[in-house]
């Protein structure tokens, strides 16, 4: 077994950006940036990506004109990570890599949105599934002809789709409703 050069035991990222978004908790967002089922609007939502301070425009001014863009993001609210996890549309245990659990080893996540505008300090986007505060690692362009593999196989997913129907993720978990008189302080 082979083991990573000296070099990638220091690998260190920074945020270049921070989602402002309407999703304060993980139960209000989407599991995907296109399934919007289940959350309050039932629309795609729109999102800024706001730089850094001092982070030069030079670097995301070329964007304009994409329709689409990759987000690569670290899940900051998550709290380690199992071998297997059940993902929300069913069908058992999963191996975490084969899913797109936000607990993960390295707790990085992808997202592909729509670009709504290049603005001063910051991008407008449309279909995010990340919740307010997430902080963004780096952003490329989705490149239609080099990102996109419509006829891809998708492993356990193709029989969740044959059974369920393509597309049948479900939208956010609703909150369990608490016990009558749980937390309840009114006087009767």
């Amino acid at each position: 077994m082979s083991t990573a050069p000296d070099s990638l035991h220091a690998l260190s990222c920074h945020p270049i950006a921070f989602v402002r978004s309407p999703y304060a908790q993980r139960i209000d967002a989407p599991h995907q940036p296109t399934v919007v089922a289940g959350t309050e609007t039932g629309v795609a939502a729109e999102a800024v990506i706001e730089f850094v301070p001092g982070f030069p425009a030079a670097a995301f001014r070329d964007l304009a004109g994409f329709e689409r863009i990759w987000l690569l993001f670290a899940f900051h609210r998550s709290e380690g990570w199992k071998a297997e996890v059940r993902p929300p549309r069913g069908g058992g245990k999963r191996s975490v890599l084969a899913t797109r659990s936000p607990h993960r080893p390295n707790a990085l996540g992808l997202s592909a949105v729509e670009l709504v505008a290049v603005e001063e300090g910051a991008l407008r986007v449309r279909g995010v599934d990340l919740l307010d505060g997430t902080p963004i690692l780096d952003i490329k362009p989705y490149v239609p002809y080099a990102d996109a593999f419509p006829q891809a196989r998708a492993g356990w997913i193709d029989t969740i789709d044959a059974a369920q129907g393509r597309g049948s993720a479900p939208g956010p978990r609703k909150p369990r409703a608490r016990p009558r008189g749980a937390g309840d302080v009114s006087a009767s």
